[in-house]
């Protein structure tokens, strides 16, 4: 009896430790997934960016694929990317404590920039002058949710 005592003693202790592990090691794994979401939203609209800029020729197949990739990366469902624990203040990240006390806000704030990237992928291989219109909904969705829930670079 003695040793069953030690014995779940020891598992529990295990299971315990091997938890705050886990916690630990998702809210890594949940930072990374999604900066490199972040990453991806960033690579294509820096290509749709430079067609509507003129830094590069409009090309309307690749801005189709560009505007493509960013309705499909911002359909991902995110909710497991945003763990407590994961702010600024806990973390190397630049996202605001705040958003984890306004997530209604964050979440409406997501779907206007969903709603911009669909809006986009019809636009984008139209013409230049379309790719250009849709191009402000987009920025202007990133940045509503960048100004109020990241801090700045240092």
């Amino acid at each position: 009896m003695k040793n069953l005592f030690k014995t779940t003693g020891a598992a529990l202790s295990l299971a315990l430790l091997g938890g705050t592990a886990f916690a630990d090691g998702h809210v890594d794994a949940a930072i990374k997934a999604r900066q490199s979401q972040m990453q991806l939203y960033a690579f294509n609209l820096g290509a749709l960016g430079a067609m509507a800029k003129g830094a590069v020729a409009y090309d309307a197949e690749a801005a189709t694929a560009a505007a493509s990739n960013l309705a499909a990366v911002a359909m991902l469902d995110q909710s497991m990317l945003w763990p407590a624990g994961s702010d600024s203040g806990a973390a190397k990240t630049r996202a605001k404590a705040e958003m984890w006390s306004n997530y209604p806000d964050v979440m409406a704030k997501g779907k206007a920039l969903s709603d911009a990237a669909v809006a986009m992928q019809a636009a984008a291989g139209t013409d230049l002058d379309s790719l250009r219109g849709a191009m402000g909904a987009v920025g202007g969705a990133c940045g509503a949710c960048h100004k109020v829930y990241r801090e700045p670079e240092s």
